[in-house]
Parts: structure tokens; C-alpha cells; sequence
């Protein structure tokens, strides 16, 4: 099937999503400050835990067919990147918690018009989470996810077991918010897995230059893909990063990046990213190499590098990769409102690196 063709009109803004999206936005940010107290010290709003810093480089393959050839993609090279492997969850929990993994990629140095002008540098960044698809896929079911959140707020270890799935009735819990749990659970699940193992998805969807696409990352040297399904015994505290630096103190990692291009917009809709694109209709199609070679992931000036000092953001890249639909939208105003937060309670400076070598060893 062919591609669809990008146009603005794709996407389609509900006439509440305004007052929506400054009630979700508030809503962080008191959670923020709570958590600052809490801690006293300012972290994310999302993927709050780090699992490993790493610095490689992503290579664009050459011959690619014309509507692979696309945005940052559209030319063969290799670029320095910077990787964050983190934990989902607001808040910093023990891994004995299910969350989801996530796995942010910051390719630096791409040409290209910028989509946020005001943030200084120019790179782009893709965020991926170890599922394709979310169960709260809309603004308006996200809100209702973030009430339940909040009343939950007292105990949330307890709740975040039931969330994630690993509870009895956890699929009930989603439905009757409205919510899709089929993919989220069947995520959660893998909860123990190794995480350099896993297959990362962009979830919502992305501009793909002139067509529309989601990303996805899949292990491909055998030193990950034969961490794929492997369980974490003995999960403790912080289990997740100390199996990545125990792995990258002795070998390095390849991974192949994947572009799944829209070919039927009923099917697979922009507007809700609870809905998985089916492969039937378009398979995830490879597009670039990412390589790390061993590496510290987490000595404690790349942790607080990666911690304190760098913002990932969806909106932190080029109009060619333009993020669509709804929840990519509100995190325009969330990521940017969680990040001016973080770095002015801990007094750190927001920095976009420019080369691999700003990344501290």
C-alpha cells in the first residue's frame, strides 16, 4: 500500500483541548513541586528514573527508497547521538514496581527548520517507550488517567503495581477509565525483562518529511538480542541500571533503527495513540544503525549530567519530524513547563550538546 501524504490537515484539535491541556499541565506541575519536596530536588515529570547514560553514533543507511528518504533520514551519514534508558513513572520507585522502560535518543547536529526556535541548539530528539501503543490514547482519557493518579497519590507504590498490571483487576481498572490495556499490560508484563533487550516504540505518531510514520529501535547484535525476553533475577532497588553498566563495562550494543509508514489513516489513526499500527498494513522498515561501544553508563558525573543537566523533548528537533496528534501535542506545553522547572530548582544550566565528547566519560 502507499504511503499517505503529510498535510496539516491530518491532525484534528478538539475544541476542548485547550482548557484540557492547561488542566493536565497544572496538574504536573503541582505533582513537580510535590515530588521537589519530597526529594528536595526537581525531577522529570515522566521517565523520572535513569537507567543509564550512553553516547554513540547512528548511521543512516544509503540506498534507502524515496519515502524512507526523508527529514533527518534523507541523506546516508553517521551523526553523534545520546541515549537516556530510564523507568516511566513520575517518581523515583524500586524496580520491584512494574513501569514502563523507556529509551530517548538525542541525534546531534541535524540540519533542518527548527520546530522550537527558542530551544538553543540543533538536534533531534525521538522519545521511545518499550510498548507500541498507550492505554490512555487521547488528551481527554490521559486526564481522566491523571485523576486517578492523584487520588491514588498517598499510596503510590501500591498503585502503580495495580496500573501496570500485575494486580487482579488492573484491566478493569483501565477499561473504566476509558482507557485501552491491551498493549500497555502486555508491555508491563515484560516488566523484569532486561531493558537493552526490548524493542522501543515512538507510540504516537511523527511527521516522516513528506509522509507520516512511527519509529521503533530493535536490538540487533547478538550482545542484546540475546538479552531479549531475559529476565533481571533478584530485582532490588536499582536493579535495571546496574544490569546496563554490568553489560556495557564489557561489551558494546547495535541496534537498528525502523520507520513504519501510515498507509491508512481509519486503521492507523493520528489522533489516538492507544492504537497500535497493524503490520500487516506497513512493517517496520530499517532505516539507520545505532551503535554504542563499552562504555560507564552511570558514574556520577554522567548521571548528573544526564539527570540535572539534559531535556529530551519530541519537540526538540525539525519540522520534517514534526510530532501529531493530540498527546504529542500537550507535550509540547508539559515537556517544555517541566524542564524550565527542573533545571531552575537545581540550579543547573539547560545544555544542548553539540559533539559526543560533551557527554562527560
Amino acid at each position: 500500500m502507499h504511503p499517505i501524504a503529510y498535510t496539516p490537515d491530518i491532525e484534528v484539535v478538539t475544541d476542548d483541548e485547550a482548557a484540557l491541556t492547561n488542566d493536565i499541565v497544572e496538574t504536573m506541575a503541582a505533582s513537580s513541586r510535590c515530588a521537589f519536596e519530597r526529594h528536595r530536588h526537581a525531577i522529570r515529570d515522566a521517565h523520572a528514573k535513569s537507567n543509564g547514560l550512553l553516547k554513540g553514533e547512528l548511521t543512516i543507511h544509503a540506498d534507502l527508497p524515496e519515502e524512507l528518504r526523508q527529514g533527518v533520514f534523507a541523506q546516508p551519514g553517521t551523526y553523534d547521538v545520546v541515549a537516556r534508558l530510564s523507568s516511566a513513572p513520575s517518581d523515583i520507585h524500586s524496580d520491584k514496581i512494574p513501569a514502563a522502560r523507556g529509551f530517548a535518543l538525542k541525534i546531534i547536529a541535524v540540519d533542518g527548520e527548527r520546530l522550537s526556535p527558542e530551544i538553543e541548539g540543533h538536534n533531534q530528539d525521538f522519545l521511545m517507550v518499550n510498548f507500541p501503543a498507550l492505554a490512555f490514547g487521547t488528551i481527554a482519557k490521559y486526564r481522566r488517567m491523571l485523576a486517578l493518579l492523584e487520588a491514588n497519590s498517598h499510596a503510590p507504590d501500591t498503585f502503580q503495581r495495580l496500573l501496570a498490571g500485575t494486580a487482579h483487576g488492573a484491566k478493569q481498572v483501565l477499561e473504566s477509565l476509558g482507557g485501552t490495556p491491551g498493549a500497555t499490560l502486555d508491555g508491563l508484563a515484560r516488566d523484569n525483562h532486561h531493558p537493552l533487550g526490548e524493542t522501543y516504540h515512538t507510540q504516537a505518531a511523527i511527521r516522516f518529511g513528506n509522509y507520516i510514520a512511527k519509529l521503533s529501535l530493535h536490538p540487533s547484535s547478538d550482545s542484546v538480542t540475546s538479552l531479549t525476553g531475559q529476565p533481571i533475577d533478584d530485582v532490588e532497588y536499582a536493579s535495571l541500571r546496574d544490569a546496563v553498566s554490568a553489560h556495557f563495562a564489557e561489551h558494546g550494543a547495535e541496534y537498528t533503527l525502523c520507520a513504519q509508514l501510515c498507509t491508512d489513516l481509519e486503521q492507523m489513526p493520528v489522533e489516538d495513540a492507544a492504537i497500535a499500527w497493524p503490520e500487516k498494513l506497513s512493517p517496520h522498515r530499517p532505516i539507520a544503525t545505532l551503535r554504542f561501544a563499552p562504555q560507564a553508563t552511570a558514574n556520577p558525573a554522567r548521571q548528573v549530567y544526564g539527570d540535572d543537566v539534559l531535556s529530551f523533548n519530541p519537540w526538540n528537533g525539525v519540522a520534517a519530524h514534526q510530532p501529531l496528534g493530540g498527546i504529542m501535542r500537550i507535550r509540547r506545553s508539559a515537556y517544555e513547563r517541566s524542564t524550565a522547572f527542573r533545571h531552575a530548582m537545581n540550579a543547573q544550566p539547560r545544555v544542548e550538546p553539540s559533539q559526543a565528547a560533551d557527554i562527560p566519560d
